[in-house]
């Protein structure tokens, strides 16, 4: 597949994001709530801290997310690449009108939610990439302040949806695999890594400060990876420069190279 058709598939991508693209650092959005979760006995004779309830006190933050949720499955949840989890709003809305549920927010383990401001689109897959920096909290530099307790967290991979989704939702429906359709939808969020420690509570700012790879969209990388087509080269080769792109979406998107 040539890079043409990519770029056809996601012009209504990029005529969003491009309200993203503009000088930095830029307010898009207010945190409108932060969640942390316990782990508790869950489905399957397991444990697991995927249900989050809101935080009304400011909580810390450190290199392994807040420091006050928690994850059961070290393995395959939890850890510097997968610090901090935010998911848009608008994945329920869909769960919700496909599947004619009333999944409420926090059921799928996200920490972070946030609400436009200033006329820009939500954050979502088609309006954030990856190496985007968020800083949620406001200092005097503009990002550089290093004495602000301003969070600063750097997207470096979407969230692959797992069996506990299902095991999750399936609580108020008998509907099999809804896992598998937020994969191929590509709306589960993202999982930050922590630039900068300090303190998050609702009610920040949320500004972009940094924007090194505009082209990577997480809705075009799960465009890519969930494709069954090869694509050329030069599709592929950019998104393996990425620097903050985590390694096993690379292992994903290298097979997609097509053969010459």
């Amino acid at each position: 597949m040539s890079i043409e058709t990519v770029k056809t598939s996601t012009r209504s991508t990029q005529t969003t994001k491009a309200n993203f693209n503009q000088a930095l650092p830029l307010h898009i959005a207010n945190l409108i709530c932060v969640r942390a979760g316990k782990a508790m006995p869950f489905a399957r004779e397991q444990m697991s801290a995927i249900d989050k309830a809101p935080i009304k006190a400011p909580v810390a933050v450190d290199f392994m997310g807040l420091t006050t949720d928690e994850q059961a499955d070290r393995r395959h949840h939890g850890g510097p690449l997968k610090a901090v989890h935010q998911l848009p709003v608008a994945t329920y809305e869909k769960i919700n009108a496909e599947f004619a549920l009333k999944v409420r927010i926090g059921t799928l383990g996200e920490n972070l939610t946030t609400e436009a401001v200033n006329g820009l689109p939500e954050m979502d897959e088609t309006t954030v990439c990856i190496g985007d920096v968020f800083q949620y909290g406001k200092d005097e530099n503009n990002g550089t302040d290093n004495n602000s307790d301003s969070v600063q967290l750097r997207i470096v991979q979407p969230r692959r949806p797992c069996y506990k989704i299902n095991d999750q939702i399936g609580q108020f429906s008998k509907v099999p695999n809804i896992a598998s359709w937020v994969t191929k939808q590509g709306i589960a969020g993202w999982y930050f890594e922590v630039e900068r420690a300090g303190i998050i509570s609702a009610d920040l700012p949320v500004y972009l400060i940094e924007r090194p790879y505009p082209f990577a969209t997480l809705d075009k990388l799960w465009q890519l990876s969930n494709s069954k087509e090869k694509f050329e080269a030069k599709v592929i080769k950019p998104w393996l420069a990425i620097e903050y792109l985590e390694e096993s979406w690379k292992v994903v998107l290298a097979k997609k190279i097509e053969k010459v």
